[in-house]
């Protein structure tokens, strides 16, 4: 039995990106509504996994821009 190696499809990459990108960011939102009922420990909690989600968004946003750079060349 031969062992095959998957190639790399990165053909959808960018789709799947901004995909991730938007799913992120209905995240932050949906967690943004629950501030109100929030107590102190929760509200700390939420709005620092919303700064790690915004930093996630800029990384997938540079990646999106690296990938399409690449299928553009």
């Amino acid at each position: 039995m031969k062992n095959r190696t998957n190639r790399d499809d990165r053909s959808d990459n960018v789709e799947k990106l901004q995909e991730m990108v938007q799913n992120t960011i209905e995240n932050i939102e949906r967690a943004e509504e629950t501030l109100e009922f929030a107590n102190d420990r929760e509200r700390e909690q939420i709005e620092a996994k919303n700064r790690r989600r915004e930093e996630s968004i800029e990384a997938m946003r540079q990646e999106i821009k690296d990938e399409a750079r690449e299928r553009n060349s």
